[in-house]
């Protein structure tokens, strides 16, 4: 399924109906007087968070959703039947924004969240209500109101509490696959990985929690460079960040370097990303030139204050202390 994290989409909600002009006419009533129905609502729209969703992709071949007028009144004082509410599911995590100004209108980050985007006209007023003492016979009723209506920009940030972050090829999503049930694509060449993918990781008898993989980034990407940041905002959310590093070919065989330029990306999109606590791991230590490196940059990030966990995500080696230190870090 193609992974769509932004929409922009009309919405409309029901106009009100009309009210109703009539008389009483029944047999030995003469004058029965007014007795026109009011109009009936007209029906809302509504956003409800769902885990059912994971992407946006639905609101790319559908743009228009309305919802339906409310009935018209009629005779007898009867009211026109109100229109049922339009619900829209939408993905946990989803932002709605007015597609004008760029408002943020709701945040539904929590299942069943709901959130009326657009609100249905009043039903309009039949002529029984205007008849006076003086006025006994009126001949008009209200039209019933406009429902709203609305551009509105949809934007999907993924719910995690952990994101993988690093260069491509880093072995991002061989790590996610090989503590989680998700299956990304995995493949030795750069940009394997063309969406996030989110995997459920449970590890020993802690609460299981929630990692993201995301696109592998590259020097100058908050520029446009490669895939750009585009997916960065899906670890906006994210309690914690599992750095992966790769030294095992060019251009990326200094795990300084690396580091400090995924991090100037972070700062080049969010500055406030990098106060966000970030675990550093080397991959790739099953390939015995990695493992003879890895022990110096152990050493060099030691003296940066950084601790610099080794492990291979092939063999496993080193997987069990990493995410012994995620758990650690997110139940602080």
């Amino acid at each position: 399924m193609k992974f769509v994290d932004e929409a922009k989409i009309y919405i409309k909600a029901g106009h009100g109906g009309r009210g109703c002009v009539s008389f009483r006419r029944e047999k030995f009533v003469p004058r029965g007087g007014p007795d026109g129905g009011d109009g009936g609502k007209g029906g809302d729209v509504i956003f409800r968070a769902t885990e059912k969703h994971r992407t946006l992709l639905d609101f790319k071949y559908r743009q228009h959703h309305m919802a339906k007028n409310g009935g018209h009144g009629s005779g007898n004082n009867r009211t026109g039947r109100s229109a049922a509410d339009l619900e829209i599911l939408v993905p946990v995590g989803t932002i709605i924004k007015d597609a004008e100004n760029m408002e943020v209108l709701a945040d539904l980050s929590q299942v069943d969240q709901v959130f009326v985007v657009a609100r249905g006209g009043i039903g309009g007023k039949g002529n029984a209500h205007f008849a006076t003492s003086t006025h006994q016979t009126p001949r008009f009723a209200q039209d019933g109101m406009d429902g709203e209506e609305r551009w509105i920009f949809l934007e999907l940030k993924l719910l995690a509490d952990v994101g993988i972050i690093g260069f491509p090829n880093a072995g991002k999503s061989t790590f996610i696959s090989r503590v989680s049930a998700a299956r990304p694509k995995i493949a030795d060449y750069p940009f394997t990985t063309l969406t996030p993918h989110l995997g459920v990781v449970k590890h020993s008898n802690a609460e299981s929690f929630v990692i993201a993989d995301i696109p592998g980034l590259i020097s100058g990407a908050h520029e446009g460079v490669g895939m750009g940041i585009k997916f960065l905002k899906h670890v906006e959310r994210t309690s914690l960040l599992l750095h992966i590093i790769d030294i095992s070919a060019e251009p990326y065989t200094d795990a300084w370097k690396n580091y400090t330029a995924i991090n100037n990306e972070l700062d080049c999109y969010d500055s406030s990303m990098l106060a966000k606590p970030q675990i550093v791991a080397l991959n790739k230590i099953d390939l015995p030139f990695v493992r003879e490196k890895a022990k110096k940059e152990v050493a060099l990030f030691k003296k940066k204050g950084i601790i610099l966990h080794p492990f291979s995500a092939v063999t496993g080696e080193g997987l069990d202390k990493i995410l012994n230190k995620i758990v650690t870090t997110i139940n602080k």
